[in-house]
């Protein structure tokens, strides 16, 4: 039992050390597509569909001023504080990386620069890094972690 075990862990390991980059590329790829359509979301004023991006879980983790468990409780706070278009303002991510850590999960770096006026709060803008995680219905974020600076 013990040989099969350690064959089929060599078989695992060998498999995901020889995943095929264009795969992997692909995968990245729907990474950036999720934040796409994060920020489109955004800019339309839609929270809602904005938060389509996170895990619905109990598990999902944004760590900021404070740290939220939750789906739920993150999605109150989203939209406590950008309650108006004027607070949500206009959302751009820059300098995404994305690092692929298997075929099921990635780390994403970036910046975000909110555009908004003086009565929305003024420009805001900072760094995130986020863990995504594929599910049946996609990749989702499963961490977020953003800095204002």
């Amino acid at each position: 039992m013990h040989r099969r075990s350690v064959r089929l862990l060599v078989f695992v390991l060998s498999a995901l050390l020889l995943l095929p980059a264009a795969a992997l590329h692909a995968q990245a790829d729907a990474v950036r597509q999720v934040l796409t359509d994060q920020q489109n979301a955004w800019n339309r004023g839609d929270i809602v569909t904005f938060m389509q991006g996170y895990a619905d879980s109990p598990d999902t983790t944004f760590i900021g001023k404070t740290i939220e468990h939750g789906y739920a409780p993150i999605l109150a706070r989203y939209q406590h504080a950008y309650g108006s278009s004027e607070a949500m303002g206009h959302l751009d991510f820059t300098d995404v990386q994305v690092r692929m850590l298997g075929e099921d999960h990635a780390v994403v770096t970036g910046h975000f620069h909110l555009t908004r006026t003086q009565a929305g709060g003024g420009d805001a803008s900072g760094i995130f890094s986020l863990v995504f995680e594929k599910e049946a219905a996609g990749w989702k974020i499963i961490l977020d972690h953003t800095c204002a600076s």
